[in-house]
């Protein structure tokens, strides 16, 4: 049983299920592993977000570090969400392993494209 809700994904953070890369061509060329390392885009589709870019608090004071905070931290949230399929920079991805499941860490900002099955309105 995999148990990927144990894992939490810290601020900008997104956990991408990567897309193995194309081995084969259009042409139906074969393509060795070394040329797939070149390519610097990848693909797959996202498993967990971190809760945003964290905001300062106003009310926090460094002066009295025991001293009860104020109010919980607030995000500002990601526009990925889970299930959405995203085409990110490969050089910032951060490979993990999990139970056997290989998973890239991305930034928010190294995602270049949002593939949702609903409609977004602007």
């Amino acid at each position: 049983m995999r148990s990927i809700q144990r894992l939490l994904v810290v601020g900008d953070r997104v956990l991408v299920t990567p897309e193995d890369p194309a081995a084969m061509t259009k042409s139906g060329l074969y393509l060795p592993p070394g040329v797939q390392e070149r390519e610097k885009i990848q693909s797959g589709y996202v498993v967990k977000t971190g809760p945003g870019y964290a905001l300062p608090n106003p009310e926090y004071s460094e002066e009295e570090p025991w001293a009860r905070k104020g109010a919980p931290v607030r995000y500002i949230p990601l526009q990925v969400e889970e299930g959405d399929y995203v085409l990110f920079m490969k050089n910032q991805g951060i490979e993990v392993e999990f139970e056997q499941q290989k998973y890239l860490i991305v930034p928010h900002a190294a995602i270049l494209l949002i593939v949702r099955n609903e409609v977004v309105t602007q």
